[in-house]
Order: C-alpha cells, then sequence, then structure tokens
C-alpha cells in the first residue's frame, strides 16, 4: 500500500513539474511574440489613410499630394517608411495618379487580384496596399506602369541647401496654393493647417472653427531663383489684405490673413512690407506669427485648382509693388 502511494505522489510530481515548465515555455513565447510585435509597429494611420492602405480602397484619380510632384527624392512606405520608389522613375502617364516604370529593387510585391484581372503591389515590408501593375502599355522603355496611390506613400526630398519652406494664411487654402505653385522658383506646394492647439486635425473639424487653426499654404523654393521677399510681394498681391473676417465670401477664423515666419529674418521682412502697405493708406489686417506645427490636409485639398481646371473664387492677382 505504502509503495503505490510513493509512486502516486511521484506521478503527481511529475506531472506538476511539466505543467510548470510549459507554462514557463508559453510565457517565454508570449514575451517573444510581444517582442517581435513591438519591433513590428507601424506609423499610426488616419481613417482615410487606413481605407487605401489596410482595406484596399483607392483614392480619386486626380486629387493625389504626389500626382504632379517633380523634387528629386525618394518615395516611401507610409505605414513602415521603407524606400519603394525613386523620383528619376516617376513619369506622367495622365492617369489621375503617381506612375513609376521602375521600384526600389526588392521593395515591391507584385499579387495578382483574385479575379485575375490585374496585379495589385504591395509593400514587401508590411503589405501596405499601393495600387496596381500594368504592361506592355508604351509609356516608357521598361513598359511598366506602378500605378501608386499617393496617400500609401511619404516623399523624402533629397537634401538641398538652397531650398526653403515657408508658409503663409491667405483664406482658402486652394486660392493661395494656386498662384504660389506658379510662381518662379517654387519647387513644390502642399495645403494644410497651422497655428491652432489641435493636433492632426481633419478639414471638418476645423470648419467648425474652435481648433485655433488658419488654412495654411507650405511653399518649397528654390533661393537661387527666387526669394522670400518675392514671395511676401505675391502674397500681398492675390488676397484682401484689408479683410478682418475671412477672404472673400469665405467667412470665418480658419479663413484670416497672416504670415507664419520661422526666422527673424522673415518676420523682419513680412514687418516692412506691412509698413509699406501701411504708407500707402492700407489699412493691414495680416497677422505675423512664429511658425507652429504644419499639419497635411487631405490629399483631395491638394492642387486643388490644377486637378480641376479652373481658378480661384476669391482670390486674385492685383499689381501693388
Amino acid at each position: 500500500m505504502k509503495h503505490s502511494i510513493k509512486i502516486t505522489s511521484l506521478f503527481i510530481l511529475l506531472i506538476i513539474f511539466f505543467s510548470n515548465n510549459c507554462v514557463s515555455q508559453t510565457n517565454k513565447k508570449e514575451k517573444t511574440n510581444k517582442t517581435n510585435y513591438k519591433i513590428m509597429e507601424y506609423n499610426k494611420l488616419t481613417p482615410e489613410e487606413e481605407r487605401v492602405i489596410i482595406h484596399k480602397d483607392t483614392e480619386r484619380p486626380f486629387t493625389g499630394e504626389y500626382l504632379n510632384n517633380k523634387q528629386e527624392g525618394t518615395y516611401v512606405c507610409r505605414r513602415c517608411n521603407t524606400p519603394l520608389y525613386r523620383s528619376e522613375d516617376k513619369f506622367d502617364s495622365r492617369c489621375g495618379w503617381p506612375s513609376f516604370d521602375d521600384e526600389i529593387k526588392g521593395a515591391v510585391k507584385r499579387v495578382p487580384d483574385p479575379d485575375g484581372l490585374r496585379t495589385e503591389i504591395v509593400c514587401n515590408n508590411c503589405g501596405a496596399h499601393l495600387g496596381h501593375v500594368f504592361l506592355n502599355e508604351g509609356f516608357t522603355e521598361k513598359q511598366t506602369r506602378h500605378c501608386v496611390n499617393s496617400i500609401s506613400m511619404k516623399f523624402i526630398p533629397k537634401a538641398d541647401k538652397n531650398l526653403r519652406t515657408v508658409y503663409f494664411s491667405s483664406g482658402c487654402f486652394w486660392g493661395t496654393e494656386y498662384y504660389f505653385m506658379k510662381a518662379k522658383g517654387v519647387k513644390h506646394t502642399t495645403v494644410g493647417f497651422m497655428g491652432g492647439h489641435v493636433e492632426n486635425p481633419s478639414y471638418e473639424e476645423v470648419c467648425r472653427q474652435n481648433t485655433g487653426h488658419l488654412e495654411t499654404t507650405e511653399v518649397m523654393f528654390d533661393t537661387t531663383k527666387t526669394s522670400y521677399e518675392d514671395l511676401v510681394k505675391l502674397f500681398f498681391e492675390t488676397h484682401d489684405f484689408t479683410q478682418t473676417n475671412g477672404q472673400g465670401p469665405d467667412i470665418g477664423s480658419q479663413y484670416l490673413s497672416c504670415i507664419f515666419y520661422s526666422t527673424p529674418e522673415e518676420e523682419a521682412i513680412a514687418r516692412k512690407y506691412i509698413d509699406i502697405l501701411t504708407s500707402k493708406g492700407y489699412k493691414v489686417a495680416t497677422m505675423l506669427k512664429p511658425a507652429t506645427k504644419f499639419w497635411h490636409a487631405e490629399n483631395y485639398h491638394q492642387q486643388y485648382y490644377e486637378h480641376k481646371g479652373s481658378k480661384p473664387y476669391c482670390h486674385k492677382y492685383t499689381k501693388i509693388f
């Protein structure tokens, strides 16, 4: 009887030992998984970005931020920052989306659509949906067109000491951007929001007039081809800087006139032209504020009139200087 009890006790101890060992191994595996997950964390996406990148939707044609981008640089995955395309491989296919005839080696994966009609392209690192690839269309010698959603990418400009970025607000940013993007020496423009307290605001939030943000245009220019002073002149000559409640028919705090300066030099130049206008008898309503974080507006706002093929309704050029 005692011998039987000893065997039973030994058996129970063995079960407990192996059970604890299994639990220990499981916990180790869970920690490893958690560690791997942290390593694979991706950039936080907006609902609009998730719609395309995760759920494989498509942004509207001729609305993408990078459709007409001609800067030198690299396009990276918006979700994981993996370099995908180089600017020298970008071309104008007039299809409504950025087009490339080559990718950075190993960066893009091709996946046939379930219906077999098209071939999807995804980021080879994180699986983010980019768009579709088409062959033998005759656009370039490589006979390849990667048709990519702008919203699936971020653009990293090539380092250039001659490039400088400045910020202007003069009412609806569609009209502000329209004149700046056509100006001599301007390399790129982006519309968005600045000056408020809400992070990454949507257009709808800004329109509620409780974020403190102004509709703002980011202007990147080549200092060897134009000057900040010339851009300040253009700013004043393309909107009504005396209006105190908005711009034209657009009434609201988000449409106020403002120059956001990044350096004392920019502030001094802006103030110089306000003084000149004041001496000419104008009651200048334009504010001067230090530049803060610039938040990009949704893609459909970018280069709006260029895509629409029309002209601003509340901005016009008037020679002053």
